[in-house]
């Protein structure tokens, strides 16, 4: 009854995938990942999310000795061993984790071994995130600025996410939905864990320019799907008085799909209606999209609690 992990070329109980204390991904965050989740057992846009991973790795000079097609594979067998184990209404979230290897000890501090490769898949945190698709989010900007593409491409999806975690901290106990939405160096909107922001201003969507934030493959197909139903999409640079003033907002991430936001910075947007009009048509778009009621999904698994 234990879930299975690829580590190394061999499929392992997760109790018995261990990583070395000298392992770059561990004492220096010298690695990079990629997130999927499945919907009904099913994982949704794999390839893309595969691309992107090799996109990062290429950026950080990091080889993992596998094909792209190869990690496909590996992945669809991790979710394939592990898919016993899931509830009924669960799905899981499944991430490829590669690190540059394993410090040399008595070498120069850019040496390493070979790769570190994992494939693992853990059970969407359903439960506990119901509430904030069933209320909205409440998304405050901390006083943390996110890393800027000077000091780091952004379309690098690293595990250097001390930026982001700090940030999540600093406005953890401001809300019970607290969410952490990063303002740039220039004091523009960006990002924040895992998640891209888009506001609704007249019945157009609004989202922050590509070159300042990881460019979500949620955020991609959203993108899409609003341009199918004949909503305007404009990528530029958001102020935060203007998220603060707008009708609406979401996040888009790979386990939320949408996620609702109901106030910025303490102020209640639109109507006060969470999800709004076109977070709800969007959301509808995104079910159809993925052949899943993913809101239904989380709001299931409350059961008959308010909590």
């Amino acid at each position: 009854m234990e879930r299975f992990a690829y580590f190394n070329g061999q499929y392992l109980p997760e109790s018995q995938v261990c990583i070395s204390f000298r392992d770059r991904g561990f004492n220096l965050g010298d690695a990079v990942f990629d997130a999927e989740r499945t919907f009904g057992g099913k994982i949704f846009r794999l390839q893309e999310h595969i691309d992107r991973l090799y996109g990062s790795l290429e950026k950080a000079s990091i080889d993992p000795g596998l094909s792209p097609q190869e990690m496909i594979e590996i992945t669809q067998q991790t979710v394939e061993k592990n898919l016993p184990l899931l509830k009924p209404n669960e799905d899981y979230w499944v991430m490829q984790r590669i690190t540059r290897g394993l410090n040399v000890v008595g070498g120069e501090l850019w040496q390493s071994g070979e790769a570190t490769v994992i494939v693992e898949c853990t059970p969407l945190p359903l439960r506990a995130r119901a509430p904030l698709l069933r209320d909205g989010l409440d998304v405050f900007s901390p006083s943390l600025r996110r890393v800027p593409p000077e000091s780091l491409d952004p379309n690098i999806k690293s595990h250097n996410y001390l930026n982001l975690v700090l940030a999540d901290l600093q406005v953890r106990d401001r809300s019970r939905h607290a969410w952490a939405i990063l303002l740039d160096t220039r004091g523009y909107i960006s990002e924040g864990i895992g998640s891209n922001i888009f506001l609704v201003k007249d019945q157009a969507l609004l989202t922050p320019d590509a070159r300042y934030v990881l460019p979500g493959i949620s955020r991609g197909v959203v993108i899409a799907l609003a341009r199918d139903e004949g909503i305007p999409v404009c990528e530029r640079d958001l102020t935060p008085e203007e998220a603060a003033s707008s009708d609406e907002a979401f996040i888009t991430s790979t386990s939320f799909c949408i996620c609702p936001v109901r106030s910025y910075d303490g102020r209640m947007l639109g109507a006060g209606e969470a999800p709004g009009p076109v977070t709800r048509q969007l959301s509808q778009a995104f079910a159809r999209e993925v052949k899943y009621d993913f809101v239904s999904q989380y709001l299931e698994s409350l059961g008959g609690s308010a909590a």
